[in-house]
């Protein structure tokens, strides 16, 4: 079973960004499952959702507390919440950042991990660039595709569009593409 953490502010998708990956993932033929863990909170307020992959039935319904995989969909919370609490030593992150990860300040995450399973993307860019608003959940997970091949960008497309109208999804569409490929050059390149 893969486990999936995400991090983000109120406003940023982090509750969609699940979803969207759990019906990604079956479309895909895996069992899944995505829920969220907040409360009252407001626009702009930290949320946390959650997204399991499975070959099997998932029995499992509460939190992910040991993560295989972290998104954060805000950097601003890297020194706020322990986003990294029960991470897997060989597990995944993906950072909406425009920095590096030294330039973040987690370099014990970068000595623990190994660094092609961590990754900074410019999310929050691509989705304005390709939406026009500043939207980073739908590039993070053609990212993901590309970082973990948990599911393919494929279905991520197709999820995309079964939720939203066709202009919205084909502009998320290309922003997760464009993300899939950063991904997937970057990890091709010789390490310089």
């Amino acid at each position: 079973m893969l486990d999936v953490r995400f991090h983000g502010r109120g406003g940023q998708g982090v509750v969609t960004a699940a979803e969207l990956l759990s019906v990604a993932a079956f479309v895909d033929g895996h069992e899944s499952q995505a829920f969220p863990s907040f409360g009252s909170e407001r626009m702009g307020a930290p949320v946390v959702s959650f997204c399991r992959i499975s070959d099997v039935a998932i029995r499992v319904r509460e939190p992910v507390t040991q993560p295989d995989a972290v998104v954060v969909l805000d950097a601003s919370l890297l020194h706020q919440v322990d986003l990294f609490a029960g991470l897997s030593p060989t597990g995944y992150v993906l950072i909406n950042s425009v920095r590096t990860l030294p330039e973040l300040g987690i370099e014990e995450l970068v000595d623990r991990h190994d660094a092609d399973r961590l990754v900074t993307l410019p999310a929050t860019d691509l989705a304005r660039q390709h939406l026009g608003r500043p939207l980073p959940n739908i590039s993070l997970l053609g990212a993901f595709a590309a970082l973990t091949g948990a599911v393919s960008l494929g279905s991520i497309a197709t999820a995309v569009r079964q939720r939203f109208g066709s202009d919205v999804a084909e502009l998320n569409v290309a922003a997760a593409r464009a993300a899939y490929t950063i991904v997937k050059e970057a990890r091709r390149a010789p390490a310089g």
